[in-house]
C-alpha cells in the first residue's frame, strides 16, 4: 500500500468524520439544549453569603 492510497483513505475518513459532527451539531433534538446553553451566560449568578458580607445589601 502506497503513500498515497493512505493519504487518500485518511482524506475519506476525516471527511466523512466532519459530516457526521455538523449532523449531529445541527440534528433537532439538540436544538433545545443548545439554545438553552447558549443563553446560559444570561442567568444572573446567585449571591452567596460570606462572613465578611454577612448582612450588607447592595
Amino acid at each position: 500500500m502506497s503513500i498515497a492510497t493512505f493519504h487518500s483513505i485518511w482524506t475519506v475518513v476525516l471527511f466523512v468524520s466532519f459530516f457526521g459532527v455538523v449532523w449531529w451539531a445541527f440534528g433537532k433534538n439538540r436544538k433545545a439544549r443548545f439554545e438553552e446553553d447558549a443563553n446560559l451566560v444570561f442567568a444572573d449568578e446567585q449571591t452567596t453569603t460570606t462572613k465578611n458580607n454577612k448582612g450588607v445589601s447592595k
